[in-house]
């Protein structure tokens, strides 16, 4: 190519970002990269678009380059930028500590001795989340301190992520009220609209995490449900999957297990292109929504999926042993869950924290009463109690008082057990959680029984059966909103509502009182579809595997080559260049194990080791839930290319026979590998034929 060609291609791809058109974007730089490798500045570029388009290791891969070649032209500071760029991407989105630590470290050298700028603010606010995911709670408030005050001066989206850090470290210590001031204030910038995308994003999901680990429900909830208004315009990379598993966590605390499992599988898919290890996460939360259903296979086969992926089932696995009727198997499984803690960096919950362990003591009161160790009970409830205590909220504090009473029913103390239990109810449906106020109902019926009271035994356990049998029953379900306006069209009169029906060759169009007729492109057919569910999100490979089998004219081996799975399907994960990727990963931590060993420090080595051993079973079988080979993008992206073209095509051309129609679909439609139509809740239903 020309260096005018690419000149011209570079310059569209720079107008197409500047939109927030992030797979143009990716497209025209990642063809000039081929043509003739990228400036650094270009680089940099396509680091943030392929983030926001789906493409990790690309985006990795981009910044990397970026970093030599502004060492190799001396731009020392901008080469330390796009070093914590990497160890950004790597914290949020791999949870591999060990390369993180790596890029830091070259990070630190390159910016000693340098004037202030914004790569400072970066480097100490991407430490402070490093050092408090490893545990190192002291050492990150220094780093959170300075990711504010420099953040401040130099740039205030590394300043926000300093403050959510900093607000979190204040309520590992103890002093909930003044953290969650300074989680408010986070939040507060995050409404604002005065961050990018991706640091909105970052400050949206881990005020959300800090939250939901603090058992913080309403306010997880209300953030939750600003973070996905926000993410349903704005959401860049891995941020629209991290929202649909906080909102499947907040779905199944209201007791819509079906809901929250859908959520949860859709996140499982939309977050495998990017989490590595964190893709334990969703998986892990799934696994919690079966058990929640009772579908105990189901919840093993999450939770063992999350455990491959170098996350901590428990206390989750634990519980699925109790269910099975192996009570001394799920007592060993949770003792060593607490005496050996997984030094899992989970953005909920930190290791080395109370809040780490008080689910798991929760748990080991149930299972140890069960295998009848009454010592470990007791014990495990004290703890637990102090741990409600130091936080004070009412999710904490009703698990505390559930275990103290179980305690007492087995030690035959039925009045006080009853006081407990009793108070244990009261709190969990203050909180709005019914499954576990059900469990704590079915409690309330063992001690009326032992007292004698069996009509009130008997009341107490239909209504607890209820509710559980409720929740497991459940199917998953279309968005409400969708039942919402489907509930509205069809009290509507017939000229309040849009019509969008094909007639042979031609589709007739009515919008806002006005009808246009237009010729068949199979982008109308796509917009046909999303239009008739408002709301629902279709993978493109499942939009192009409809057409596909709705044309007579194709070829049926095709179509039955297409995948069905409604999470889509696109080949093996580990192509060439991610292995190339994990390769690089796993040198950056053969030196973090070197390290370690000369400074002797052991949690550092065992967790190195575990990303290591993760990595080489990640390059040695790639895997997905239940066993199943992991799929790539390599299909869906051209998938994605594709379907997106043909509705931009379509949508021109009825934006030219009805601009308002048009200008309606360009907010309404949202294309990527998720494709899906949301217009204002206002807006009239469609009516096709």
């Amino acid at each position: 190519m020309s260096d005018v060609a690419s000149h011209g291609t570079l310059e569209r791809a720079r107008s197409a970002a500047a939109v927030s058109d992030w797979h143009e974007a990716f497209d025209l730089l990642v063809g000039a990269d081929a043509d003739n490798p990228l400036a650094p500045n270009d680089l940099a570029l396509l680091g943030e678009v392929a983030y926001a388009a789906g493409s990790l290791d690309t985006t990795i891969e981009a910044w990397e380059r970026a970093h030599a070649a502004y060492m190799q032209s001396g731009e020392v500071v901008a080469a330390a930028g796009a070093a914590v760029r990497v160890a950004m991407h790597l914290l949020f989105d791999t949870a591999l500590m060990a390369p993180v630590r790596g890029w830091l470290a070259r990070a630190e050298r390159l910016l000693e001795g340098q004037e202030e700028a914004p790569a400072h603010a970066w480097f100490a606010a991407v430490r402070a989340n490093e050092r408090m995911l490893t545990g190192d709670l002291t050492g990150a408030r220094g780093w959170a301190r300075a990711a504010i005050e420099i953040g401040s001066r130099r740039d205030l989206a590394a300043s926000a992520i300093g403050g959510v850090a900093e607000g979190r470290l204040l309520i590992l210590d103890g002093h909930v009220q003044q953290g969650l001031a300074l989680l408010d204030q986070a939040g507060v910038a995050a409404v604002s609209g005065d961050l990018d995308p991706l640091s909105t994003g970052v400050v949206y999901c881990e005020l959300v995490c800090a939250l939901q680990g603090l058992a913080q429900y309403d306010l997880a909830e209300e953030w939750t449900e600003a973070m996905e208004r926000w993410c349903q315009t704005n959401a860049v990379g891995s941020v629209h999957g991290r929202c649909r598993v906080h909102r499947a966590e907040i779905l199944r605390l209201r007791g819509s297990c079906g809901e929250a499992e859908r959520q949860a599988l859709m996140a499982c898919e939309e977050l495998r292109p990017y989490l590595r290890r964190e893709l334990g996460w969703p998986l892990n939360e799934l696994g919690r929504i079966r058990l929640h259903k009772a579908d105990i296979e189901g919840a093993e086969e999450a939770l063992l999926a999350a455990h491959r992926a170098g996350w901590d089932p428990q206390p989750g696995l634990a519980l699925v042993r109790l269910a099975q009727g192996a009570a001394a198997t799920a007592a060993e499984s949770i003792r060593d869950a607490l005496e050996r803690p997984v030094r899992v960096p989970s953005k909920e919950r930190p290791p080395s924290t109370d809040l780490q362990r008080a689910p798991l003591l929760e748990a080991q009161v149930e299972i140890e009463i069960a295998a009848g160790d009454m010592g470990r009970a007791r014990s495990a409830a004290d703890e637990l109690a102090l741990v409600a205590a130091r936080y004070d909220n009412k999710a904490l504090v009703a698990g505390a008082i559930l275990a103290r009473g179980r305690v007492r029913l087995a030690d035959g103390d039925a009045a006080g057990a009853e006081e407990c239990v009793s108070e244990a109810v009261r709190l969990w449906n203050e909180v709005g959680a019914p499954y576990e106020a059900a469990r704590a109902r079915m409690d309330l019926a063992k001690v009326h029984a032992v007292r004698g009271s069996e009509h009130r035994a008997f009341l107490e356990l239909e209504a607890a059966r209820t509710i559980l049998d409720g929740i497991a029953a459940a199917p998953s379900l279309s968005p409400p909103e969708h039942a919402e306006r489907q509930h509205a069209a069809d009290e509507q009169p017939a000229e309040s509502v849009n019509v969008f029906r094909r007639d042979g060759d031609y589709w007739t169009v009515s919008f806002d009182g006005r009808t246009v007729r237009l010729r068949d492109l199979k982008g109308m057919r796509y917009l046909a579809r999303l239009l008739a569910e408002s709301g629902r999100e279709y993978h493109v490979l499942d939009l192009v595997a409809a057409e596909a089998r709705r044309d007579p004219r194709a070829d049926s081996s095709q179509c039955a080559t297409l995948p069905h799975s409604a999470l889509g399907d696109a080949g093996e994960l580990l192509d060439a260049r991610a292995k190339d990727a994990y390769r690089r990963r796993l040198t950056e931590i053969e030196d973090d194990i070197d390290q370690a060993r000369a400074i002797g420090d052991a949690e550092r080595l065992a967790q190195a080791d575990a990303e290591r051993d993760f990595l080489v079973r990640e390059l040695a079988r790639a895997f997905g839930l239940g066993g199943r080979d992991r799929r790539a993008a390599s299909a869906s992206e051209r998938a994605r290319a594709a379907v997106t073209r043909a509705i931009r095509q379509a949508m021109a051309r009825i934006g030219e026979h009805d601009p308002p129609l048009g200008e309606h679909l360009s907010h309404a439609i949202h294309t990527g590998t998720y494709c899906a139509y949301r217009p204002d809740p206002r807006a009239p239903a469609w009516w096709q034929s």
